[in-house]
């Protein structure tokens, strides 16, 4: 249907769901990155090549959800290790001796058995005609209904990418401040308002404790904790981190302990951060830029605004750097490229 590219579909969902545009004196972008505007509602349907993919991956995701409550966060993980790197193009999924997936930053990402269950379903029925990069993005669409987060539409179209290098990888630590995570997410097509919201996905994660050991015992090598994080908050994760470190053992706490195994998605996770009792260092910073922190006062006070903006922001991660076209290719298995099934 003319008229039904990227950028009128972006405005339409945002008037549709009445998001403000404008937080102090900041403009919140409305539309996907450009590189997106090939993306297609129901791409597969309207070419007649696979009708029923949505509800492929819907099924295969329910069934995962049922016993892994966890699967959201996983997929989550996927996709931004995915997207922020060398954009949307499902090279995380690439097995080889120097992937994406191989950096020490996405030694614990998961998921990926999920994925690799979805292909098959999709291949036994529409044989190399749905890329991973559009699978991860529906699963991750699915699973977050499934949590709690509204269900947003996932403009397809996407291909796969035939390269992966671990020396690719430049996702920003945990401790990062929110300057410098703003301007990570602004050299890869986002803002500020995309910042401050996707971090909103931590309501679901989990955190290992040699993540935040700086925080709780020697920050800025000060042999002191962090003074940002709250007497109540410092005192519980030192009982579930204690500093003595049992070898070859990394325990995790929640990120967002009032949702534990649930996994909801909810926005408690931004009331964390106003009573500075965020797990992570780059989480409680959100609360010292001016935009960063009306966002999370608007988010913590208002759970459907959040709803309505998390949609937008996370369709924008998903449309980075896509390939489209007979650009990449369409794998047969998301683990491997198809000439060689091996990357070298």
């Amino acid at each position: 249907m003319k008229g039904e590219g990227v950028n009128l579909v972006a405005i339409c969902l945002v008037a549709a769901l009445g998001l403000s545009l404008y937080v102090g004196r900041m403009q919140a972008a409305v539309t996907l990155p450009p590189e997106g505007k090939q993306l297609k509602r129901q791409f597969y349907k309207k070419m007649n090549t696979c009708i029923n993919v949505e509800a492929f991956v819907k099924h295969q995701v329910q069934l995962s959800w049922a016993k892994d409550k966890f699967i959201t966060a996983k997929l989550l993980k996927l996709l931004y290790a995915d997207c922020l790197v060398n954009g949307c193009d499902a090279s995380i999924l690439l097995e080889g001796p120097n992937t994406e997936k191989k950096a020490p930053q996405n030694r614990r990402l998961d998921g990926f058995a999920l994925i690799d269950s979805i292909k098959r379903t999709v291949e036994s029925r529409c044989p190399l005609v749905v890329s991973c990069a559009d699978i991860l993005n529906l699963a991750v669409r699915d699973a977050l209904h499934l949590a709690g987060a509204p269900s947003y539409p996932v403009l397809l179209g996407r291909r796969d990418g035939v390269e992966s290098r671990a020396k690719w990888v430049d996702l920003p630590p945990p401790s990062i401040s929110w300057e410098k995570g703003v301007e990570y997410f602004k050299s890869k097509g986002l803002d500020e308002q995309d910042y401050a919201t996707l971090l909103g996905a931590h309501t679901m994660g989990k955190a290992h404790c040699s993540s935040i050991y700086d925080r709780l015992y020697n920050w800025g090598n000060t042999k002191k904790p962090d003074p940002s994080m709250s007497n109540a908050s410092l005192e519980k994760l030192r009982k579930q981190c204690p500093k003595v470190v049992v070898p070859k053992k990394d325990p995790t706490v929640f990120l967002t302990e009032k949702n534990g195994e649930q996994y909801r998605f909810t926005n408690n996770y931004y009331s964390n951060v106003l009573s500075q009792d965020s797990v992570l260092r780059a989480d409680q910073e959100l609360l010292y830029g001016y935009n960063t922190s009306q966002l999370v006062l608007e988010y913590a006070g208002s759970f459907e605004q959040l709803r309505r903006q998390f949609s937008l922001s996370i369709s924008r991660l998903g449309g980075l750097k896509v390939l489209t076209g007979t650009d990449g290719e369409i794998r047969e298995s998301c683990r491997f490229r198809n000439a060689t099934q091996l990357l070298h």
